[in-house]
């Protein structure tokens, strides 16, 4: 009986070790260029309004990370397929994630989103998404395995515009619409400039629709495999200053 102990109370100790010493191994923080929320910095690591709060949470935790550009449905493949430490820097939370990843506190709010829409495509000034998405034969370019936040996401549910889904990161996005192929993208504020100008075309191609309803931006976090222990978590969210 006493070496039957002594061998489960090995057995707890050694998973004690590895439950430590796994909190303790670098994890692969993946980012995608972004900007404003996310810009490569020289040594490999992310900065903008995402990337600099992460990195100086997983730095201020004590978190050792090897930075990887990804595209984002890798990013969102690899965190579904949890097998390994890795997080991605960003991303915005709700109930499908939520199965498969962990969440840090958020790190970002985004301002009230807009739609980029093309010359040919007019509504009234300050209408409502609601009304906007009721208009027949609406076509919205949506990027395929994206989420736009429950409001924006219940709302297609609703009223079930033509989608015209694409896998195309923002800038070939940007390009779409200015041919025609949709009539609009959903962007953040933040953004809305720079992508017209980074597809190389003038902001005045476009138009900014800001619609009466849209709430307040949604919040971004840092999304990790189930891989990354609880303990890691726990120190970002201690180390993460945004309210």
């Amino acid at each position: 009986m006493k070496a039957r102990w002594s061998w489960q109370a090995g057995l707890v100790l050694c998973i004690a070790c590895s439950g430590v010493s796994r909190a303790q191994e670098p994890i692969t923080v993946y980012y995608n260029d972004r900007p404003p929320y996310l810009v490569a910095a020289a040594d490999g690591s992310a900065t903008g309004l995402t990337g600099t709060p992460a990195a100086q949470a997983f730095k201020a935790a004590g978190v050792p990370v090897v930075w990887a550009k990804v595209p984002t449905n890798r990013q969102l493949m690899n965190i579904r397929k949890d097998a390994a430490l890795e997080c991605a820097v960003g991303w915005f939370r709700n109930p499908e994630r939520e199965q498969f990843a962990k969440f840090t506190k958020p790190i970002y709010r985004d301002l009230p989103t807009v739609a980029l829409a093309n010359r040919e495509f007019k509504v009234r000034e300050g209408q409502r998404l609601e009304d906007v998405l009721a208009i027949k034969g609406l076509r919205v370019l949506a990027k395929d395995n994206y989420s736009y936040g429950p409001y924006i996401d219940g709302l297609l549910a609703k009223y079930r515009p033509n989608l015209v889904y694409t896998t195309s990161e923002n800038s070939a996005m940007v390009e779409m619409v200015r041919f025609n192929r949709a009539d609009f993208m959903f962007v953040a504020e933040e953004e809305a400039n720079y992508l017209a100008e980074e597809a190389g075309f003038s902001a005045r191609e476009f138009h900014l629709i800001r619609f009466a309803d849209m709430p307040k931006g949604e919040r971004r976090y840092i999304m990790c495999s189930k891989q990354v222990p609880d303990e890691v978590i726990a120190r970002l969210n201690k180390v993460i200053t945004f309210e």
